[in-house]
């Protein structure tokens, strides 16, 4: 196991800017994008406020507001330190699974108002076709959605194990 202590931190600090930019151009805010590289590239996943704070360069508030958005959107999650007050936030390794599943009820939510937008509009006029074209979308990816996170469950229980 290495030792992270041991680790060029200028190389570390670059792969979390770097991933972090990646992270951004998708559409994630900057600040959550930088603590969730951070947490990320920690071998135990988990770091407190001030770890983040000291390794970005950042303000309580700064880390605060990131990890906020981070846990909302199920990427990050809160567990209190052993006899402390202090929080300790935790990236796991099924994040990207879980943001993903969580996003289906986000998914589900708009194919219901789009379907109320279909029936509000009409079906025949050139904005309900639209809308209805959009909604079998989002029901064509929820139904993918599911099925591959099927394959993903099998793939790594097959490469990683059970859980880690």
């Amino acid at each position: 196991m290495t030792d992270e202590a041991a680790r060029d931190q200028e190389a570390v600090s670059k792969f979390v800017e770097s991933f972090a930019a990646q992270l951004v151009e998708a559409g994630m805010q900057r600040m959550p994008a930088r603590v969730f590289a951070a947490l990320l590239s920690s071998d135990d996943g988990a770091l407190t406020s001030a770890d983040l704070g000291e390794q970005l360069r950042i303000s309580p508030a700064a880390v605060s507001g990131a990890v906020r958005y981070l846990a909302q959107t199920h990427m990050v999650s809160r567990e209190r330190e052993p006899g402390s007050r202090r929080e300790r936030y935790r990236v796991q390794g099924n994040q990207w699974y879980e943001a993903l599943t969580n996003r289906e009820a986000v998914l589900k939510r708009w194919e219901v108002a789009l379907r109320e937008g279909v029936v509000s509009l009409g079906a025949e006029t050139p904005a309900g076709l639209r809308l209805a074209e959009t909604l079998a979308f989002f029901e064509f990816v929820d139904g993918e959605i599911a099925a591959m996170m099927e394959r993903w469950r099998t793939y790594r229980e097959a490469r990683f194990g059970e859980t880690r």
